[in-house]
């Protein structure tokens, strides 16, 4: 019976190709549509007299629906190309079906390629980098099909830091935000203090005004920004939280395929929902994790930053 069946499956298969293209030659039906490729587009903005270049990455899955889109902030030295391979973003994107947005910082506004992150200017909603990003990704969502609930900032480094200024100044845009190796807001007011607490850890983070659901992620042997960063970005997003004293921690021990040791911490509240999401890898430094050898500040050996900030992420549409 079971041969029976599978003949039979064969012998439908083979009828349902037959049918579509015996009417193309009829001319009964019109040239068989190839699926559409994915794109990697490059643009420029400006905003406020401050022009801005930018790599998109436009999947094919998904077209014709409103999709997510993620702003991915490099790290100092690197650029869109070059974070998008080490990260990786791409290739789950492609198979999410979300758009992935990567500003370029230029030599002219930070001599390393650095989001200057500990100036005041570039600390506040309507000034500096923080409005010129903003508004690129507005622009971005006004010239694609971008769903305004699911849209989220990640970076690495300098690249973390105004993530984390981006999900303050910005909360009503950003559902969720994902800091790698970088430091919260309010850890600097100027160059000195800035490399001060990239050395030391900061001294005192903001937790005041609305934050986002965040995921951080930093080596515990980074010796570029201290370990202690990283906590203080999660410990900001906890005390920001209207609910924190009801959320649940849990902390667990865990090992990347890779043999990559962490400890992940979580906060969800009684429903398991996570506000906050804290992965501390042991033995890491600077780099992102998970990432590919093809891109720089990369630590293949896991855990897979980039698919573990992609889940956090799709669980936290925005609200209002």
């Amino acid at each position: 019976m079971a041969s029976l069946l599978e003949g039979f499956k064969r012998r439908l298969a083979q009828w349902a190709g037959a049918v579509p293209r015996a009417l193309r030659r009829a001319g009964l039906l019109g040239p068989a549509r190839e699926a559409e490729p994915d794109q990697w587009l490059e643009g420029s903005f400006t905003h406020q007299h401050r022009g801005i270049a930018y790599k998109l990455f436009v999947p094919a899955k998904g077209a014709g629906r409103r999709r997510p889109l993620l702003l991915m902030l490099h790290g100092c030295t690197q650029d869109p190309d070059d974070f998008a391979a080490g990260t990786q973003m791409n290739r789950l994107a492609a198979e999410r079906g979300f758009l992935v947005l990567y500003p370029t910082q230029t030599k002219q506004h930070n001599a390393a390629r650095c989001w200057n992150w500990f100036l005041p200017q570039h600390q506040q909603r309507e000034r500096g980098e923080p409005a010129l990003l903003a508004a690129l990704t507005r622009s971005v969502m006004a010239e694609q099909a971008v769903d305004p609930a699911r849209i989220y900032v990640a970076g690495l480094s300098a690249g973390g830091a105004m993530a984390d200024i981006l999900g303050r100044t910005h909360s009503e845009l950003f559902a969720a935000v994902g800091v790698h190796s970088g430091l919260p807001i309010g850890a600097a007011k100027d160059l000195m203090s800035g490399l001060a607490a990239m050395k030391n850890g900061a001294a005192a983070a903001a937790t005041a005004g609305a934050v986002r659901p965040t995921i951080v992620f930093h080596g515990d042997a980074d010796e570029t920004v201290h370990p202690r960063n990283g906590e203080e970005v999660a410990t900001a997003a906890l005390a920001a939280e209207a609910d924190a004293g009801r959320l649940q921690a849990h902390k667990t021990q865990g090992r990347s395929k890779q043999g990559r040791a962490y400890a992940r911490r979580t906060y969800a509240d009684a429903h398991g929902r996570i506000a906050v999401e804290h992965w501390l890898l042991h033995g890491a430094g600077h780099a992102w994790a998970g990432g590919s050898a093809e891109g720089s500040f990369t630590d293949p050996t896991g855990p897979d930053a980039s698919a573990e900030m992609l889940r956090f992420f799709l669980s936290h549409p925005q609200t209002p």
